[in-house]
């Protein structure tokens, strides 16, 4: 099912498209429901033989009848046996299969959303798409453990206590159905539309809270400067209030079905004690059955005892659910083509009437752009903040849909894989990412076949040499989440020596000396120079200053338009003159 889920879909529906996700699973799904039903069923049988071994012993022992006591004993030693052993092995299976399931969810949701990143994603911050990828999966493991294998095993104790009752009290058979309906259907369906509400209450106040947490962690500094932390605790105080108000309808509501479970229960034995003794009067019950169906209906409540409890929380379950399926129905904002990518032999980039904006309201960033980049030409691209250079460099990663036209080799990109054309322009961000891992590890992300010559050669070239040597682990040390041991400078470099690895023919540089000093920008000069030489290359910066030296044209851009495009040669004179310069 592939339909955008809804408040308005039934809990069937969302159910039935979550399990149907987990069919690889599915084998130790029905292992785990098979070690709960052996668990539950010996444990009824336990009770119910136990009764009737020890109202017949004791009726023999006051008649003086000779019983068969080893048939009985057995059995119970064998339920006692299996109970135990059986109710072990659930809890090893039903977990093992739970974390599976909750990792083939986390991998198929992150799969979904790596083609809409980060277009379709934009609108939504780290801390909620964090909440989707962990908190939401995480509650979706009450569906199997808290619905799924309960709903069924309660199913199988009806339809074993029917037939039973059918057998021995057939009287008792439409009071115990109806009872049954009442704790295991009525009641359940009932706390599953009381709770929906609620339950969407705490998965929004969760997300709501983690989001307001993580704004205050990083913002901690800005919120102390401008005198707004007691206002960020009061819009915590006031998610937290409504969760606990939420959490506590879902409590009342568990409490008042296990406590209809239980009244049920005893109306059931009740009604088993009325028509046993009505008729064992009649001489169509004898004592040890009777003692046996008292102990044996209880017992089968237990099976229906977690049902309200369950459904009770599965509005919560539903809401999760309901929240990835339509971040994972999120339409692909660029969509990869069909057929592979195309084979070209040049690397010219062509760019006619390009324009972006981030939202069907939003302004243009990009507002026809044209702009020839020829193969082993080096371009430099100057504007002020918010010209629009960033948003270039999306559109040239082919990471926002955006209208006009672009070729690369004479090929449109619409033509080319992501990851393909990616291949071909390699870019180095202003705020480059790295991740929690080794520098060799953040390295090889570019080229994982690379060879430690080749890395070797890329880290000279970013003049990261002098930097690893110093570092008593070299390669192996540990750069922290995002970079955070290494400073600004050091993450500019190491992204540039990873995109030296990955050997593009077009490279794009986003400030690539931001952070650094003088004296490694001069070394990095003299190495971007040689690692250029027959590839072709955008240069980003808002001053072009030293970087002069290294391009062979200037594209001015301002507003989301490239006013003009000059030899460097032309653009340094143009510097010379003030009112004619278009940057100053």
């Amino acid at each position: 099912m592939s339909g955008k889920p809804s408040d308005s879909d039934s809990s069937l529906v969302v159910l039935w498209r979550l399990f149907g996700l987990l069919r690889s699973q599915r084998g130790w799904m029905l292992l785990g429901l098979a070690m709960a039903l052996l668990s539950t069923l010996s444990g009824i049988a336990l009770m119910a033989v136990s009764g009737y071994f020890i109202t017949s012993m004791a009726l023999v022992g006051a008649g003086g009848v000779a019983i068969n006591y080893y048939t009985p004993a057995a059995l119970i030693r064998l339920f006692a046996i299996l109970r135990t052993g059986g109710r072990y092995a659930e809890r090893l299976v039903t977990h093992e299969a739970t974390l599976r399931m909750l990792a083939r969810l986390r991998v198929w949701l992150f799969g979904r959303l790596v083609p809409l990143a980060p277009a379709a994603l934009v609108e939504l911050r780290s801390a909620e798409l964090f909440s989707r990828l962990r908190a939401d999966v995480d509650a979706l493991e009450h569906a199997y453990l808290g619905v799924l294998i309960p709903l069924l095993v309660a199913l199988v104790v009806i339809l074993v206590v029917m037939a039973t009752t059918v057998v021995y009290l057939p009287t008792l058979s439409l009071p115990l159905l109806l009872l049954f309906l009442l704790g295991g259907a009525l009641l359940p369906v009932w706390m599953l539309r009381q709770s929906r509400v609620p339950g969407a209450i705490v998965v929004t106040c969760n997300e709501t809270l983690r989001a307001l947490a993580v704004d205050g962690l990083r913002g901690r500094a800005e919120l102390a400067l401008y005198g707004a932390e007691d206002a960020h605790a009061a819009k915590l105080s006031a998610v937290a209030a409504r969760l606990r108000q939420a959490q506590r309808q879902l409590d009342r509501l568990q409490a008042l079905g296990s406590g209809g479970v239980m009244l049920a229960a005893q109306l059931a034995v009740l009604a088993t004690l009325l028509w046993g003794v009505a008729a064992k009067g009649g001489g169509l019950l004898a004592g040890p059955g009777l003692v046996m169906l008292v102990l044996f209906v209880p017992a089968a409540f237990e099976a229906i005892a977690p049902l309200p409890e369950a459904w009770a929380q599965l509005g919560t379950t539903l809401a999760s659910a309901r929240r990835i399926f339509t971040l994972a129905d999120t339409p692909v904002p660029v969509p990869e083509p069909g057929p592979p990518s195309p084979p070209i032999d040049r690397y010219d980039l062509r760019m006619r009437g390009v324009r972006l904006r981030y939202g069907a309201q939003s302004p243009w960033v990009l507002d026809g752009i044209d702009l020839d980049l020829a193969q082993g030409r080096r371009m430099a691209l100057v504007g002020v903040s918010g010209a629009g250079k960033s948003s270039l460099v999306g559109v040239l990663s082919r990471l926002y849909p955006c209208e006009g036209s672009i070729t690369l080799g004479g090929t449109s990109f619409d033509a080319w894989h992501g990851d393909d054309l990616r291949a071909q322009i390699a870019v180095v961000e202003q705020r480059p990412y790295l991740f929690d891992a080794s520098l060799r590890d953040n390295l090889r992300l570019a080229r994982p076949e690379a060879t430690e010559a080749q890395i070797q050669k890329a880290i000279e070239l970013a003049q990261l040499s002098d930097y690893v040597a110093s570092l008593p682990q070299g390669l192996r040390t540990w750069v922290g989440e995002d970079g955070i041991r290494v400073s600004g400078g050091e993450a500019r470099r190491i992204a540039i020596a990873r995109v030296l690895l990955a050997d593009p023919p077009i490279l794009v540089l986003d400030e690539p000396t931001e952070g650094l000093d003088a004296g490694t920008v001069t070394r990095l000069y003299a190495a971007l120079d040689a690692a250029m030489k027959g590839r072709s290359v955008l240069l980003i910066t808002h001053r072009l200053g030293g970087l002069a030296k290294l391009v062979d044209d200037v594209a001015t851009m301002q507003q989301g338009h490239i006013i003009e495009c000059l030899p460097v040669a032309d653009y340094l004179n143009r510097l010379t003159l003030p009112e004619t310069s278009p940057t100053r």
